[in-house]
């Protein structure tokens, strides 16, 4: 198949990597507020696992072709369309000045997050009877994205054309071998469903941290609780971890426009607010753990940060918890050292020169002389380090876990306090 890719979202640079890989002829046009220029330079695309080097070797093999603005598109029969919410009004134009003239079949294929029902505004707008516009909801995941696409649980597909469904099975035939992964529903459902387990992931998500809170108020380790309610297999483990607030381009935005939803039909979510606020509240957790143990006095004091991504595997730091936690240390005079693997030149370029922010290329550098080392994002190269050594580096003997990822009595028994979320753990004395 023909393949026109529009936009320069992560599904956007997704899509035309993998659909080129299988045999289909793709071309690929950037939205022009991000032209290739700068997609290839950017530092979430560099950090996506294996995405630019796939993209690169499909622009060598000429299976997949940069185009820099409409004209150089073909006639295509396939129409994706990865857009940024805040872009629908360009998808309109777009579909609307030119492929509403175009007179051969096609499917455009809304990859985009755009409000609930848009997907057919997209087809009322070309109006020919094998035009058809189908759902086709982003599901991906930062940090292991061309690894879901080429093997997918699942493709929500919204469609009520059996013709338009047919070519989208052709197209995704290579993805969809094991098992038949569709899952067919009408269009708006689609969008909603989407939306609605974004909900559910966040809502458990903040259960858990409000059980933190009775933990550590009970003096119970969460991690006990955490297990036993995973292993009745009405709820199961995923997202029953408890943490310092999520983040992210996209599940956070997704949250809050399921919210307005309700909030338009006049059936205002109170579970959704709260889910919001619970989530606001866990990205100052490790403030306030630091403030109880220096009793408040932390004016000039020193913290080090590890991980500012919002998630793993990312250099994206897009409403990470890691911004509203260095801006309360700020508030209180509090020196911050951060290190990531990958994030630090987001955050360099979202903050610029503050006299009270140090980036560093070495995690143990950041620690030396610190108050308290406070770990924000679960990079794999942070789950093992050296407990002897940060004894020594650190000034105050406080380990901050904001994910929960290490053994409370582990660590202390290198003469260290440990706080995470709903976990505790003192030194213990020889004399004990």
């Amino acid at each position: 198949m023909q393949v026109v890719v529009h936009g320069s979202e992560l599904s956007a640079a997704t899509a035309a990597a993998a659909l080129a890989t299988v045999g289909h002829q793709v071309y690929w046009w950037p939205h022009p507020a991000q032209p290739w220029s700068a997609l290839s330079e950017s530092d979430w695309l560099k950090s996506e696992p294996g995405l630019l080097d796939q993209l690169q070797q499909n622009i060598a093999e000429g299976t997949l072709q940069l185009c820099d603005s409409p004209r150089s598109l073909p006639a295509a029969d396939i129409y994706w369309l990865g857009l940024s919410a805040d872009q629908r009004h360009d998808a309109d134009q777009w579909v609307e000045s030119t492929l509403s003239k175009e007179s051969h079949d096609f499917v455009l294929v809304n990859n985009s997050t755009f409000p609930i029902g848009h997907t057919e505004k997209l087809e009322e707008l070309v109006r020919r009877d094998r035009q058809v516009a189908v759902a086709l909801p982003d599901m991906l995941e930062e940090g292991r994205a061309l690894g879901m696409f080429m093997r997918p649980e699942r493709w929500m597909l919204g469609s009520e054309n059996e013709w338009a469904e047919r070519q989208i099975r052709e197209l995704l035939r290579a993805f969809n071998r094991r098992e038949d992964v569709f899952q067919l529903m009408p269009r708006r459902a689609a969008e909603l469903t989407k939306l609605a387990i974004i909900g559910m992931l966040a809502t458990r998500v903040s259960y858990m941290n409000e059980l933190a809170d009775m933990a550590d108020h009970l003096e119970v380790d969460i991690e006990t609780i955490r297990q036993g309610m995973g292993a009745d297999r009405r709820i199961g483990h995923e997202y029953l971890y408890p943490g310092s607030g999520f983040g992210g381009p996209s599940f956070a935005r997704n949250l809050h426009r399921l919210s307005r939803i309700g909030e338009q039909s006049n059936r205002d979510s109170a579970l959704l607010k709260q889910v919001i606020d619970v989530n606001a509240q866990k990205q100052e957790t490790l403030f306030r753990r630091f403030w109880q143990y220096h009793d408040g006095q932390i004016d000039n004091l020193t913290v080090a940060i590890w991980g500012a991504a919002f998630k793993p595997n990312t250099a994206r730091i897009d409403q990470a918890p890691v911004l509203r936690l260095i801006e309360a240390l700020w508030a209180q005079n509090v020196h911050v050292r951060v290190h990531d693997p990958a994030a630090l030149p987001s955050l360099s370029r979202y903050y610029g020169e503050h006299p009270l922010l140090t980036l560093v290329d070495d995690n143990y550098q950041a620690c030396e002389g610190a108050d308290a080392l406070m770990l924000v994002t679960e990079w794999k190269c942070y789950w093992n380090p050296d407990w002897r050594r940060l004894a020594t580096l650190l000034n105050s003997p406080l380990i901050l876990d904001g994910r929960n990822i290490y053994d409370p009595g582990f660590v202390a028994g290198h003469g260290l306090v440990y706080r995470g979320v709903g976990r505790k753990a003192d030194p213990v004395s020889e004399s004990e």
